[in-house]
């Protein structure tokens, strides 16, 4: 997650309880419901799925991350695999190392020491989340999940030993209560979040890299002061619909490196693992809040390579 390295994907795979999964509660950081970051490290892994022939922009594939709960030595430990539906709940769980004993020491990356992502197999909800840990090595936040159905938690996290790499681990989160499925948004060049409308362009390339750069604007004129959040000024997580294979990446610059500006404008490379379907959540902050835009983006030539294309129905709380 460093400055000047490429970001690539994450894979994840999505095995839902009840078959489709809906929007997860906030706790303590932004929220993307009913809807619908100078270049950091990158995340080693890219996903298992092969690219076509000529789209490997000389990259190999490598083993898929975060399709598996456990991977590298370490297995997250969900403690609470079920929940009900609109009801605040505690989420638990723990990271357990090779021998079964729950980690207690982590490097910060992005000015915390684990990220938890949760969000719901049809990409309407999502969260970015930062949960507490006690001595013990316990994670644990409040959620309110507001709709039943499945979810995947991912939890992103690299161990305090030396060579340790980035990890992605993922569980399955079930809610219980009524169920509806919901179609995944059309694409669109906009999203409007909060008051704010941000404008996406560029795309995502099939195993190789493009850039995406998003313009942030209120009322009509350029927001050039937005504000570091985690240590960037925006930080961009991507799901592939269908199993949510995980892509995390971070802007082209960084807050002080004299090159990174804080607006309108904030620019990504990435690279989706294979063709299809993805959601785009950007999390940005201005005036002390974070805000949450969500795209949909097609990529691959069946969908039409490099297209831009959001959707305006995301909003934040």
């Amino acid at each position: 997650m460093h400055a000047g390295l490429r970001i690539t994907a994450f894979t994840a795979a999505l095995a839902a309880t009840f078959g489709t999964a809906y929007g997860v509660g906030q706790a303590f950081d932004p929220v993307v419901e009913d809807a619908a970051p100078a270049r950091h490290e990158t995340h080693p892994r890219v996903s298992s799925e092969p690219a076509q022939e000529g789209e490997h922009g000389g990259h190999e594939a490598e083993p898929a991350g975060g399709l598996q709960i456990s991977e590298g030595g370490y297995t997250l430990d969900l403690a609470t695999p079920r929940v009900a539906a609109g009801e605040r709940s505690k989420l638990s769980f723990v990271i357990r190392d090779s021998a079964g004993r729950a980690v207690t020491a982590y490097q910060r990356e992005h000015e915390k020491e684990l990220h938890l992502i949760v969000a719901s197999r049809d990409l309407g909800t999502y969260r970015h989340l930062h949960p507490t840990r006690a001595a013990d090595g316990t994670w644990s936040i409040p959620v309110d999940l507001p709709r039943a159905g499945g979810y995947r938690v991912f939890a992103d996290f690299t161990p305090a030993r030396e060579g340790a790499e980035n990890l992605t681990l993922g569980a399955d989160l079930a809610a219980s209560g009524p169920y509806e499925p919901q179609r995944l948004p059309a694409p669109k060049s906009t999203a409007k979040v909060d008051g704010y409308e941000v404008r996406l362009d560029g795309g995502l390339r099939p195993g190789k890299e493009g850039e995406l750069k998003l313009k942030v604007s209120r009322d009509g004129r350029p927001v050039a002061d937005l504000q570091p959040y985690l240590g960037a000024y925006g930080h961009l997580v991507a799901l592939r619909s269908g199993d949510l294979a995980y892509l995390h990446v971070h802007p082209n610059g960084e807050p002080g490196d004299g090159t990174t500006k804080p607006g309108p404008e904030v620019s990504f490379t990435a690279t989706a693992p294979s063709a299809g379907s993805y959601r785009l959540f950007l999390d940005f902050k201005h005036e002390g809040k974070v805000h949450t835009a969500a795209f949909t983006v097609r990529a691959g030539a069946a969908q039409g390579v490099d297209e831009p294309h959001a959707d305006e129905s995301g909003h934040g709380h």
